[in-house]
């Protein structure tokens, strides 16, 4: 199985969870605490996973980039944007320097 449909997968499991119990599925239940929830545990998640790459502790880093990942797909679920829709801006940077990329940005 290739990375990406490791991703879609997971992607599709969130979405299956949202009229889940939040009794019964924590996915459910952060994507029943809104986009704010998903957002503070996302960030939660990324900082255990910068502090664990700071230590170098390879185990640590594996383990909190896989919460990462979850985590980031809830977020994106939560906020009604799908993995596509984020393939499909990575799609559209490649082969771009990303100093052009981030030099065109708006904002």
């Amino acid at each position: 199985m290739s990375k990406l449909e490791t991703l879609e997968r997971l992607a599709d499991r969130i979405a299956a969870r949202v009229g889940a119990s939040p009794e019964s599925s924590y996915t459910a239940s952060l994507l029943g605490k809104g986009v704010e929830k998903c957002a503070k545990k996302f960030g939660e998640e990324a900082f255990e996973l910068a502090m664990a790459a700071v230590q170098g502790d390879k185990p640590h880093i594996t383990s909190e980039a896989a919460d990462v990942f979850y985590h980031v797909l809830v977020l994106l679920q939560a906020s009604g944007v799908s993995l596509d829709d984020v393939m499909a801006v990575l799609n559209a940077r490649e082969g771009t320097s990303g100093l052009v990329e981030k030099a065109g940005r708006r904002g």
